[in-house]
């Protein structure tokens, strides 16, 4: 990652404030019309022509003295027509009407499914201690399940006791389900034990991330003002890995409105290195993955927020296809941009969660009637792999900003101050790419040839923010109310001041950003006309870009940052996620083509496989 890229929190920030640049009148005049009658003042602000040449000034259009007179009527009645959209008051389940389709023209895709073929794994011993189990993959717990040599009553047990244990350090919990989970699995093992089993999830204890709903629980969204909120019905994916016989024991934490790592409770940290945050905005499930207190997760994400969290925890993290996973019953932060996905400590894991949960539901219509066939057996040296060159080339050497003629003596204090942060940053970077080389060459080493490919030169960063416009609708009210001081984090860079930002972003160049994200689609999508698997650094334009299109990625972990790593910043303020340390874990991606998740899968087993890294868990006690 060059000096030039930002990490995805700081992303985000820098797009938020580039809606200002391209304000319109409507929707600034109806936000300080709102607020003025929240103050009591009943007059809505009156449009005039001085206004109109202000709003056109910032969005870079000239009107002359005849259009500003006639655009008068026009803007106040269009304000006007806001008021009767408010009335309805919407909840946050409730989708615009229209659906975001990542399939270029032409695409093709399988529907027709066939029954997963797992691999062998014979049942391990039993060991003296049942916590012995606990950094244990979903495929082993499953083989001791099957065979009757550990129930589901105890493993439940011992993850709740887990759970409960590093909670006061790791703060990765909301609610604990204990009910509902000794139910459960008194039921799941009834069932085993009269032989019927319903496959590798039944009977494996998993937290969810507390933006699913789940009936009689708090869902909160991590979220200051959401504490007690209680939702009347169980999210589609909760439904389904009951149905698989999965064991839900925790509802866990995710940054506020699925920001950051902090939330309405404390910020929730990294199990390798607790002064750190575990990064977000899957923070709970990547936390307690990596800790062995579940035995695999459900994240979602829309901006990083399964990649981030997955890579500072060293866990496994999928990201399937846009539209693979139905999202019913999930908070709703960008409608064309929101996905759930597994967090895990395999990539096969991975795998068995997504055949639990993918495919229609009848309800969001995003979702496409599409196979994921997974085949532990399959070929995936038939595979083309390529990567993204220009991404792994040496990192240039740091320049400092040079003073400015007539610096005064605090712009020299800020400038030194923001050159040492650069510099820091820099050679964290510098370090961690050894294991972006390494990993290339263990991908040789398996018999892999490399073939370069480029990431399309788009402005992706111009279209980040279509997320905020759709975060502010999705959460309107809060911002219209002043409930939006309620929020944990108030800073620049987080949500009020954004959702207060993309007030001003236009219709019209929300539409136009739709447009040029088409044209990404189309060209990411012909990068897999050439090759089946792109291998990339976690960081970078990519995860900005393959948000933008839908593509699947998956997380891998990478290794762990030698004793001579750089040192991380003496506060994690969440302002970086990828601040390493010595003994904290780095990640590799790989992406594929839309519904491609199976293969994708597939091949990052092998790498897997070969490497050995996702076996590797941080020291508790």
């Amino acid at each position: 990652m060059t000096e030039q890229q930002l990490d995805r929190r700081g992303f985000l920030s820098l797009c938020s404030r580039a809606g200002v640049a391209s304000a319109l009148l409507p929707g600034v005049l109806y936000t300080l019309s709102a607020q003025a009658q929240q103050a009591g003042k009943t007059d809505a602000i009156k449009v005039t022509p001085e206004l109109l040449d202000q709003a056109a000034t910032l969005a870079g259009v000239k009107l002359t003295e005849a259009q500003r007179a006639m655009m008068l009527d026009g803007v106040e009645s269009q304000r006007d027509s806001y008021d009767e959209i408010r009335k309805l008051a919407m909840p946050n389940s409730v989708a615009p009407a229209f659906v975001f389709d990542p399939l270029p023209a032409g695409a093709v895709i399988e529907t027709g499914g066939r029954e997963p073929q797992w691999a062998t794994v014979e049942a391990m011993p039993v060991p003296s201690k049942i916590e012995e189990l606990a950094f244990a993959t979903v495929g082993e717990l499953a083989a001791l399940v099957k065979a009757r040599k550990v129930t589901a009553s105890q493993l439940t047990e011992m993850y709740l006791t887990r759970l409960k244990r590093y909670d006061s350090s790791l703060h990765f919990v909301i609610t604990l389900t204990e009910e509902r989970a000794r139910a459960q699995a008194k039921a799941a093992d009834a069932e085993i034990a009269a032989g019927l089993y319903r496959g590798p999830l039944h009977g494996i204890p998993w937290g969810a991330k507390d933006l699913l709903a789940v009936k009689g629980y708090p869902t909160t969204w991590g979220a200051g003002g959401f504490e007690k909120q209680i939702l009347d019905s169980d999210a589609t994916v909760v439904e389904r890995l009951d149905a698989a016989g999965a064991i839900l024991v925790a509802k866990l934490t995710l940054g506020a409105l699925a920001m950051g790592d902090k939330w309405f409770g404390g910020r929730t940290r990294n199990p390798w290195n607790p002064t750190q945050g575990s990064s977000g905005s899957s923070a709970g499930p990547a936390s307690a993955v990596a800790a062995g207190c579940v035995g695999f997760a459900i994240g979602s994400e829309t901006l990083g927020s399964i990649s981030s969290p997955s890579t500072r925890c060293g866990d496994t993290g999928l990201r399937p296809t846009f539209g693979f996973v139905p999202r019913t019953g999930a908070m709703a932060l960008s409608w064309t941009m929101d996905k759930l996905g597994p967090i895990c400590r395999s990539v096969e894991d991975c795998a068995m969660a997504l055949q639990a949960i993918h495919g229609p539901d009848g309800m969001d219509l995003s979702v496409r009637r599409a196979a994921f066939n997974w085949d532990a057996d399959f070929d995936w040296k038939s595979l083309r792999i390529g990567y993204f060159k220009t991404e792994f080339d040496p990192i240039q050497p740091f320049k400092p900003r040079e003073p400015k003629p007539g610096e005064t003596a605090d712009q020299k204090k800020q400038r030194e101050q923001r050159n040492a942060m650069l510099a820091a940053g820099h050679a964290r970077r510098d370090y961690d790419q050894q294991f972006d080389m390494a990993a290339l060459d263990a991908l040789r080493k398996m018999g892999v040839q490399l073939l370069p490919v480029e990431l399309p030169k788009l402005p992706y960063g111009a279209m980040a923010p279509l997320l905020t416009a759709e975060a502010a609708a999705a959460f309107d009210s809060l911002t219209m109310t002043g409930r939006d001081s309620l929020l944990t984090e108030q800073g620049i860079e987080d949500w009020p001041n954004a959702f207060r930002v993309a007030r001003l972003y236009p219709a019209v160049e929300y539409i136009q950003a739709n447009r040029a994200r088409t044209l990404a689609i189309q060209q990411f999508s012909r990068l897999f006309d050439q090759v089946d698997i792109i291998v990339a650094p976690t960081y970078g334009e990519q995860l900005v870009a393959t948000n933008l299109t839908g593509h699947p990625a998956l997380i891998l972990p990478n290794g762990l940052r030698g004793s001579d790593a750089p040192k991380p910043p003496k506060i994690d303020d969440g302002d970086e996620d990828n601040i390493g340390g010595p003994g904290t874990p780095v990640s590799l991606t790989l992406l594929a083509a839309h519904y491609q998740d199976a293969k994708l899968c597939a091949f990052g087993r092998a790498y897997q496989n070969a490497t050995g890294f996702h076996k590797l868990h941080p020291r508790l006690d």
